[in-house]
């Protein structure tokens, strides 16, 4: 575990990175057996970096959508750190510094939002984008 926290350290937001982890699982004793428990899991994405409130979780944005008013939407795996068993770097800067702090900015602006006192907030209103 100590060299899996070492390698997610060693990343860099915007990276390129592939993080391997174990899923839960279901299934029946008497069928998978000890074999069956383990679910292996590879998930490439950019590395945003780890957040979560009460676990930490490495995340991943998979899909950015970028609104005309610079604020982005993100399609996104966490994993939990605890469930990592690996991480590599496929790409070092495979985005930006500039614009992956503001892929991670798109995390944290809900949170800013909840903190102001504001009766309308731009955030959190649902977009719709009407392409034809």
């Amino acid at each position: 575990m100590k060299e899996v926290i070492s390698q997610v350290k060693s990343l860099v937001a915007g990276d390129l990175v592939c993080v391997e982890w174990c899923d839960a699982s279901i299934g029946k004793s008497l069928s998978n057996g000890i074999g069956g428990i383990d679910v292996p899991v590879k998930s490439w994405g950019v590395f945003i970096g780890v957040l979560g409130k009460r676990r930490e979780h490495v995340i991943l944005a998979q899909n950015c959508f970028r609104y005309s008013d610079g604020l982005f939407d993100i399609d996104y795996t966490a994993v939990p750190l605890p469930w990592a068993t690996g991480a590599t770097v496929v790409e070092k800067g495979h985005v930006a510094a500039e614009e992956a702090k503001v892929l991670l900015n798109s995390f944290t602006i809900n949170e800013k939002a909840k903190t102001e006192k504001t009766t309308f907030n731009r955030s959190r209103c649902q977009r719709r984008v009407r392409n034809h």
